[in-house]
């Protein structure tokens, strides 16, 4: 049998698809079929990461089958995260109700480049974060915690005392996995002001996903763009198709990835956050600045309510990714 991470290599084809190694995650398996279903139990509820990773056909639809029989079984009922379009259909034509909550963007590496006038700021703010004095290069994870740690309390810090870190929906640089990611900071006089984690991707557009971000509030401007850049510069020389930027709430959203059944209170309180809820999470400025490569891939993604949505699910979903 393979483990997870075989599982996710072989069959997943999700942007985010490695997040589901993440510490602390469950895995259903199925008998008889390949592939693996990541999930979280909470309360009532078992919150699913990412929809179902299995070959398409009778491996995923016996694996999600057998995932509601099992909650069905121990009287659970199931909510799904950033359910991939490929996905959703499968959960709708199984009584879920589900919405677009947002999407994830990709650049391709073959023929990038921060040429022309339409990276012309971009390149700019760059080169004031050279000039300033900043120094970008990979280093080992495992390495690096304690420097990564000084950057992180000042960060969240600066978020309001009320902020916590969101788990369960993006990476980690701790854990049995941290091996498979890498890590380049930026140093401003030999101290550590930054940093980004970018973990593999699999599937039909292999690469890396830009994952973990941090800046401490005192790094000039500049800083996270030059350490992309040279993360950029370092993955197209090896070859690299893809950059993930990764998932967004709340934006990307497009009447036309609708699907029949959907709730039209999810899509209004969705459309709501999207357009007035940048206190709630800052969805406008992370696109803006996903935008600012160039991104050449949108992928649209979604929550799936079993029945109708609760408020009991949207409660767990909310525990669960450490939004409450």
């Amino acid at each position: 049998m393979l483990s997870t991470r075989e599982e996710l290599e072989a069959y997943s084809d999700h942007p985010s698809g490695f997040l589901a190694l993440n510490s602390g995650n469950q895995y259903y398996r199925h008998p008889g079929t390949r592939g693996v279903i990541s999930y979280r139990e909470s309360g009532r509820y078992l919150v699913v990461f990412g929809g179902v990773t299995a070959p398409p056909g009778a491996d995923h639809d016996g694996l999600l089958d057998g995932f509601i029989a099992y909650a069905a079984g121990r009287r659970r009922r199931i909510v799904a995260i950033q359910v991939p379009l490929a996905d959703a259909p499968s959960y709708a034509e199984r009584g879920f109700t589900v919405n677009q909550v947002g999407a994830s963007y990709a650049r391709s590496l073959d023929k990038f480049s921060l040429g022309g006038a339409k990276y012309m700021r971009l390149r700019n703010k760059i080169s004031r974060a050279v000039r300033a004095g900043l120094e970008v290069s990979e280093v080992d994870l495992a390495g690096a915690q304690a420097e990564l740690d000084a950057v992180d309390r000042p960060w969240l810090k600066a978020k309001g005392v009320l902020v916590k870190e969101i788990t369960f929906l993006i990476g980690e640089r701790t854990g049995e996995y941290a091996k498979d990611r890498r890590l380049f900071v930026g140093r401003l006089d030999g101290q550590t002001i930054g940093y980004i984690t970018y973990s593999p991707v699999y599937g039909s557009r292999p690469g890396w996903l830009h994952d973990l971000t941090r800046r401490h509030p005192d790094a000039p401007p500049g800083v996270m763009e030059t350490i992309n850049s040279t993360a950029i510069t370092a993955l197209r020389a090896e070859g690299c198709a893809w950059l993930h930027l990764g998932f967004t709430p709340f934006v990307g959203l497009d009447p036309g990835h609708a699907l029949p059944g959907g709730s039209r209170l999810v899509d209004r309180i969705v459309t709501f956050l999207s357009r007035h809820g940048e206190h709630v999470y800052p969805a406008q400025s992370q696109l803006a600045y996903k935008e600012k490569w160039g991104v050449d891939v949108v992928l649209p993604e979604y929550v799936a309510f079993q029945g109708s949505p609760r408020p009991g699910a949207v409660w767990r979903l909310l525990r669960v990714t450490n939004s409450i």
